[in-house]
């Protein structure tokens, strides 16, 4: 890790920690064992195997996790690695991503209708669109790959957000928020316009008329989500700058860098798997901050006196957020590697272009 006493080089600690990353990537995408499988077992006889399953994201200790493994190494083949790296990736993730292979993951999510939402419809989704917007033939051609099972997600989520008339308000895979934003980002770069519509529409509804969040009460022993921060960075992909100015102000009232929901947080055992959730608390509210600061520096309001002291709270919170996340990715423990890499990339990605206004 860089020099505490210095600032934070995003762009460069990108390319600094692309090779570990990688090694992560490839260590998860080839380690089926140990598996948390949620699997609801409808008779005595109904035990597969998590590959017969889930043959495409087996691995990586479980399905959500072996999938925004696989938007990571798409990721760092698209930033650029080493050629022995490159090809690794290329071998490990074009093995999995193959028609076959997601047709029976589709299966499973249709016979399960309710699994996996809606964190994992949203990294599924995520592995589509970062996919698609490649340049790259063979990373284009895993895209087309799994175009039908976005069908399967665009389908499940529109019938899941017609009927749910509240969200899922805590810090862990089923917030709503969270959620409803990689999706959101999703289906528009997928040109899914009924379904991007639906997650603005669920936006609106759920989310829009909230004020005065307790931001003080918000964070429990295992979240790897700020519930109130990802309820923000839901909106900002909704509103107008302007406001979502307004928005924020009313939401968070009085925010500055010490308030609780800004702290940085310490885990005290690297091998529980919920407290290891603390590092990518930090990590997910690192990039969370970088992405609500570029939207209220949009809003000329917002940099008047009355909001000065906000965006000056969330500029300072950023940088500790993303150090105390960025310190323990390279873990030993499997307990913290097999997820953590994706979330510390994703704030390095968003706090590069809060510093680059034209990567925007």
């Amino acid at each position: 890790m860089p020099d505490t006493r210095t600032p934070l080089d995003a762009p460069a600690l990108l390319t600094q920690l692309a090779p570990s990353y990688a090694d992560v990537v490839l260590d998860n995408l080839a380690r089926p064992y140990p598996h948390s499988a949620h699997h609801t077992a409808r008779s005595a006889d109904d035990r597969p195997t998590p590959e017969q399953i889930h043959p495409a994201f087996y691995t990586a200790f479980d399905w959500h996790s072996s999938v925004h493994m696989h938007v990571l190494g798409v990721q760092l083949l698209e930033h650029g690695v080493d050629a022995e790296r490159d090809a690794a990736l290329r071998r490990a993730i074009g093995a999995n991503l193959t028609a076959d292979k997601l047709h029976v993951e589709g299966a499973y999510l249709l016979a399960n209708a309710n699994w996996e939402r809606p964190y994992g419809w949203a990294w599924l989704v995520r592995l589509a669109a970062t996919c698609a917007a490649s340049t790259d033939a063979e990373i284009r051609g895993w895209a087309s790959a799994l175009d039908p099972i976005v069908d399967v997600v665009a389908e499940l989520f529109v019938a899941w957000v017609g009927t749910a008339e509240w969200p899922v308000r805590h810090g862990l895979h089923t917030n709503s928020a969270f959620g409803l934003g990689l999706m959101l980002d999703a289906f528009r770069d997928l040109g899914r316009s009924d379904a991007a519509t639906a997650c603005e529409s669920a936006a609106r509804t759920w989310f829009e008329a909230d004020a005065g969040w307790p931001g003080d009460w918000e964070m429990s022993g295992q979240d790897f989500l700020s519930a109130g921060l990802s309820e923000a960075d839901l909106l900002r992909r909704v509103l107008t700058p302007e406001a979502f100015a307004t928005w924020f102000a009313a939401f968070l009232p009085g925010l500055t860098a010490g308030s609780r929901i800004l702290r940085p947080y310490r885990v005290t055992d690297e091998a529980d798997g919920y407290l290891v959730h603390l590092h990518g608390l930090n990590l997910s509210r690192a990039g969370q901050v970088a992405r609500i600061l570029d939207a209220l520096r949009r809003a000329p309001a917002a940099l008047d006196a009355p909001a000065a002291p906000v965006v000056a709270g969330l500029t300072a919170a950023r940088e500790p957020l993303l150090r105390a996340g960025l310190e323990a990715v390279v873990a030993e423990d499997f307990m913290s590697s097999h997820w953590l890499a994706t979330f510390a990339w994703d704030a390095l990605l968003s706090a590069s272009a809060l510093a680059d206004p034209a990567a925007n």
